[in-house]
């Protein structure tokens, strides 16, 4: 089959948890303009090339679609995950990559927006914030869970909330706890359990943590420098012996003297001779190396609450050899066994998250919805999602083949001004709208001659 069969094939596997006939068309068609090779992939433009006799009709039926249509995102997502999970390989490696993005917006009523850290633009910005679960191997990763973070200021105010469609079951969480949700959902589900990757953001949440160790899930999360820990040989205190008076201490205890070091002190005291130079893949611009140290800790955080012993875990640390102190550091709960090449090798594997999210921004519009509620901010990143497993199983099947598309995306209507265009004079309905061509018949592409997209790497 050629790339447009497959992706026919692909698509109407998806439209089978829809729960309406109706609805066919929209994922097909939202799902080919988002493979289109066109610079900006909201409704506006992908109706445009689409159907550029009919913009508007198209136009709405894929706004009502995406922005109003009341489908499951968990079934679409779930469905993408058993059409690509098999060609993964997880029975060989197996990870669950928890990470974040975020989409720089302008305004404030877009859902969940708020000045707050933006990753892609590397500091604090006025964006939305997502937090996503990913199913990932040596071969390729997948999302598979994408949640809207919504801060406080926005779970609290019931007039943005009702203007922007939360709905009323959402309530505020922070981003550990959203992760631990979508990791229940899919324990539930019965996804291959893997490896927990998360960023520091997650990793230093001793609850995070604990309760991925009471699920039976291994983890090697990064950690901030001040996160305390109990050296190699160290531990706290038993509780102090019973005088016979009173209730019996039960919880561990500290003292002067006898207390937990932070990751960082920690990291300073070992000897130059604990750090070895580790390479752990080919990078775009050469192989990966820097000096990493492990050793084996108990985690600290009010442990003074606890009346039984954390169990020992490694601490990771990355030292680079250029640079005058530590640069990360990772707890883990993988075995005992494992060797230092083995624990950076995991702990690198997060670099699969920056692909994917790299991708789905770059190839098929993460970012580019701009309607301004909670459904359609959803709909939009699972069909973004969705095609970006098409393009993730292409890559798998073949991965010497350089799919490309077969044909251009289809011409845009002559005099067609996109949205906000500062050339724009036309009242916004005539740029939509050609009277003449709706009241006669017209030709509308065939599947066959939309075009997939790009050259898959």
């Amino acid at each position: 089959m050629t790339p447009i069969d497959e992706l026919e094939c692909y698509l109407t596997e998806l439209t089978e948890v829809l729960g309406h006939a109706d609805r066919h068309a929209g994922l097909k068609d939202y799902c080919r303009g988002l493979l289109l090779p066109i610079a900006r992939k909201s409704i506006e433009p992908i109706a445009a090339h689409l159907d550029p006799e009919r913009v508007q009709a198209k136009h709405q039926a894929l706004h009502h679609f995406v922005a109003k249509s009341p489908w499951s995102d968990e079934a679409v997502l779930r469905k993408v995950r058993e059409i690509v999970a098999p060609h993964l390989a997880l029975d060989e490696a197996c990870y669950w990559i928890v990470d974040e993005t975020g989409i720089p917006k302008q305004g404030r009523h877009s859902v969940g927006v708020a000045r707050q850290y933006c990753g892609q633009v590397g500091k604090n910005e006025n964006c939305q914030v997502a937090v996503s679960l990913s199913l990932a191997s040596e071969k390729g990763s997948l999302p598979i869970a994408f949640r809207l973070y919504l801060p406080e200021a926005w779970a609290n105010d019931p007039e943005r909330r009702n203007k922007a469609g939360v709905p009323e079951t959402v309530t505020f969480a922070t981003k550990p706890e959203i992760a631990l949700s979508q990791i229940s959902e899919a324990l539930a589900a019965g996804v291959p359990p893997g490896v927990v990757l998360a960023d520091a953001v997650y990793g230093d949440t001793t609850h995070f943590r604990d309760q991925l160790t009471a699920w039976g899930l291994r983890y090697a999360v990064a950690v901030r420098e001040a996160t305390t820990v109990w050296p190699p040989g160290v531990e706290p205190l038993q509780p102090e012996p019973y005088t016979g008076r009173g209730r019996p201490a039960k919880n561990l205890r500290r003292s002067p003297g006898h207390e937990p070091v932070s990751v960082k002190a920690l990291a300073l005291s070992l000897p130059q001779s604990a750090y070895r130079t580790v390479t752990w893949r080919e990078g775009s611009n050469g192989v990966l190396r820097s000096r990493f140290a492990a050793v084996r800790v108990r985690a600290a955080h009010r442990d003074y609450w606890r009346s039984t012993l954390r169990e020992p875990e490694w601490l990771l640390i990355e030292w680079p050899e250029t640079e005058s102190e530590p640069s990360h550091y990772f707890l883990s709960t993988l075995p005992e066994t494992y060797s230092l090449t083995q624990l950076v090798h995991t702990v690198k594997m997060r670099w699969r998250i920056e692909r994917d999210y790299r991708e789905l921004k770059q190839e098929v519009g993460l970012g580019h919805y701009e309607g301004r509620n909670w459904r359609g901010f959803h709909h939009h990143a699972t069909l973004t999602i969705a095609a970006y497993g098409f393009l993730l199983l292409q890559r798998l099947k073949d991965p010497d083949k350089k799919n490309r598309a077969l044909s251009k995306a289809p011409p845009l209507p002559q005099g067609y001004i996109p949205r906000g265009s500062p050339k724009s004079t036309t009242p916004r309905t005539r740029l939509d709208r050609n009277d003449s061509l709706l009241d006669c018949p017209t030709h509308r592409p065939a599947a066959s001659e939309v075009s997939l997209l790009r050259e898959s790497a």
